[in-house]
């Protein structure tokens, strides 16, 4: 069935890569997207490059804390499903901006919903983070555990809007999946993230920072994955549920390195620093029920996903 999807930061690593599937599935999109400044704009153009060739692709810049932009974009859109990926990202720099974060993450997430509830068919899909799980090494984290106790601002914005996101299903009927992501990487790649800055330091010979003594150990994502997990959750979204998207196999920041490094051909220089205020020593995702409910399966192994990032981050020159 073709559907009219609306989504929010789709010109953004996650986001430009769900267009252009929803685009190849025969889907009508719209971006609303307000190109923050928070890494150059023209990456975030050169993301939508593909999807800018389609019939089927609308993109229109925006705020999602500008409630009239964000009404008149879903009025000329009537969406079928919302799928909101907007959202200053980060845990390091929410610690520095925490209002601005809020502000974003809580505002932006509530004036989404309150124009989707005048929408009650439309579906919201939320992207949520593993970081609402706080600092713990007790994995797999499932999502009926207890997401009480968030280490850093960005966290807690997250952790707000699921909570924003259940009160307007239980007042309005709104149907609404959260899905936590677990660190995506691959093409596109935000250049903040670990994978990425990891591989142009060493590609270019240059000391990597090493926060730890590298046991930490994050359950790194493909981004295909991670999209299908998000598009299975759209078509099956009802009632009101969050979903981990992860690939269930944590891996040590040591052996990270030494996989990128592999795979350059370079051997990485360590620049051994201590532990970042509001990092995680583990992220590990169960996700069983997001295999029971849609079907979500994750199939990219580490070694193979570095392969095609570093294939992509050479063919761009990124």
């Amino acid at each position: 069935m073709t559907r009219r999807y609306f989504v929010t930061g789709g010109a953004g690593f996650i986001g430009s890569n769900l267009v252009d599937r929803l685009l190849h599935d025969g889907h009508a999109v719209t971006v609303f997207d307000n190109f923050d400044p928070f890494y150059e704009r023209v990456r975030k153009q050169a993301n939508l490059a593909q999807a800018a060739h389609s019939p089927g692709f609308r993109l229109v810049e925006g705020d999602i804390t500008n409630e009239h932009a964000v009404a008149a974009a879903l009025e000329q859109c009537q969406p079928d499903v919302i799928v909101h990926l907007a959202a200053r990202a980060g845990v390091r720099p929410s610690i520095e901006d925490p209002i601005g974060y809020t502000r974003v993450n809580v505002e932006g997430t509530l004036r989404l919903l309150d124009q989707a509830r005048r929408r009650p068919e439309t579906r919201f899909v939320f992207a949520s983070s593993s970081s609402v799980y706080g600092d713990r090494a007790d994995g797999p984290f499932r999502e009926s555990d207890r997401v009480d106790d968030p280490i850093s601002p960005y966290a807690a914005t997250k952790k707000a809007g699921e909570l924003l996101c259940h009160t307007y299903h239980h007042l309005f009927g709104l149907p609404v999946v959260c899905l936590r992501f677990f660190t995506a990487y691959g093409p596109r790649n935000r250049p903040d993230l670990a994978i990425a800055k990891f591989t142009r330091l060493i590609d270019r010979g240059e000391p990597i920072p090493f926060f730890g003594d590298g046991t930490t150990r994050r359950d790194y994502t493909f981004i295909d994955d991670i999209v299908d997990g998000v598009v299975r959750a759209a078509e099956r979204c009802q009632g009101y549920a969050i979903y981990n998207l992860g690939n269930s196999n944590p891996v040590q920041l040591s052996r990270l390195v030494n996989v990128i490094g592999q795979a350059l051909g370079r051997t990485p220089r360590i620049q051994h620093q201590p532990m970042q205020p509001g990092d995680v020593r583990e992220t590990f995702a169960d996700v069983s029920l997001a295999g029971r409910e849609l079907g979500y399966a994750p199939t990219t192994n580490l070694e193979e996903g570095i392969r095609r990032y570093i294939a992509w981050y050479r063919a761009e020159g990124a």
